[in-house]
């Protein structure tokens, strides 16, 4: 069988891009819940499970640690943040601000994620020519 890593890159891009797409959703929760009594925003934890996977082999080229990433391994979870302080009556910690600022971030991640996944793509396309 033939083997190559042609889209480790891409593969790994391709996660990192259904994590920010995941966290614009907990955002947008976030946002939609900031009246309701009790709720506590969400978020993605992603980066973390990221650099846990390219932190494994510390003296290799990046080219080598992507190629080691077990994919599967690159899941974005969910989760409630209980830790974040609320400071109004109602329990509530969504703050608007801070979700605008965070949901600007994500966004400009997402199309950053989007244009590297195009030029592995172009890349690809300059060699096959």
């Amino acid at each position: 069988m033939f083997q190559s890593s042609v889209f480790d890159y891409v593969n790994v891009l391709d996660k990192a891009a259904d994590a920010s797409w995941l966290r614009n959703d907990a955002i947008g929760n976030n946002l939609a819940n900031v009246d309701t009594p009790g709720y506590k925003r969400q978020d993605v934890a992603f980066e973390d499970v990221l650099k846990k996977e390219l932190g494994c082999c510390r003296y290799r080229t990046m080219d080598a640690k992507v190629a080691a990433i077990r994919t599967d391994r690159l899941v974005p979870t969910v989760f409630t943040d209980h830790e974040n302080y609320s400071y109004r009556l109602d329990k509530n910690n969504v703050d608007v601000d801070t979700e605008g600022v965070m949901l600007a971030e994500n966004q400009l991640k997402y199309q950053g994620l989007m244009t590297g996944i195009n030029q592995e793509f172009l890349n690809l396309q300059a060699v096959m020519k």
